[in-house]
């Protein structure tokens, strides 16, 4: 059977809570928004991504995935991953396009948006988002593949004692009071950056 070109599935909240009934959401989809939102979980990995196709669920984040099980060949998924971005290690690192940041290695990692920290506080020059590049300006960023998930390549690089001194000093440059806080208060050792494509 081939891959179809629209999936009728069934969408329901694998939220995690207290006991409550939440509809299911039965849409049409492309094939290829289905493909996308299986390599979210498996990677670009064929024979993975038909074992799901035939499983007929999948869970990505909060939402839980239901279909009729396609019984399609490796070829044919081979095909659909095709129009999908492929990891590139030798990729390299450009700033202009970085969309994410992470700080990562204490209790829970502080998650940085390039639209919410690059904005300036009043008569300051700098962003925060511009001390976070410059910190990762001057480290050695390692490849760590492509996210289907965010759409955009990961690097990330272990961040250096001063490195940690400069972004917790440079947390005044945020523009909420509570991350702010939450620098200069937790642990972290670690950068992760996303660049879009």
């Amino acid at each position: 059977m081939a891959l179809p070109e629209r999936i009728s599935v069934k969408i329901s909240s694998e939220a995690a809570g207290s006991i409550s009934i939440t509809p299911v959401v039965r849409q049409e989809l492309a094939a290829a928004q289905l493909v996308e939102n299986i390599l979210r979980v498996t990677g670009k990995n064929a024979g993975r991504v038909r074992d799901v196709l035939r499983q007929g669920t999948v869970i990505n984040g909060a939402s839980r995935f239901r279909w009729e099980p396609l019984q399609v060949s490796v070829e044919e998924v081979s095909g659909a991953l095709a129009g999908f971005p492929d990891p590139e290690p030798g990729r390299a690192f450009d700033a202009g396009r970085c969309v994410r940041a992470r700080l990562s290695g204490g209790r829970a990692p502080i998650d940085l948006g390039r639209e919410a920290i690059s904005r300036r506080r009043l008569l300051r020059r700098r962003s925060f988002w511009d001390a976070v590049l410059e910190t990762a300006a001057k480290m050695t960023l390692t490849y760590r593949g492509y996210s289907y998930g965010d759409r955009a390549d990961v690097y990330s690089a272990d961040l250096t004692p001063e490195a940690v001194e400069l972004l917790r000093e440079s947390a005044g440059l945020l523009p909420y009071s509570s991350l702010a806080e939450s620098v200069r208060a937790f642990r972290f050792s670690r950068l992760e950056l996303w660049v879009e494509r």
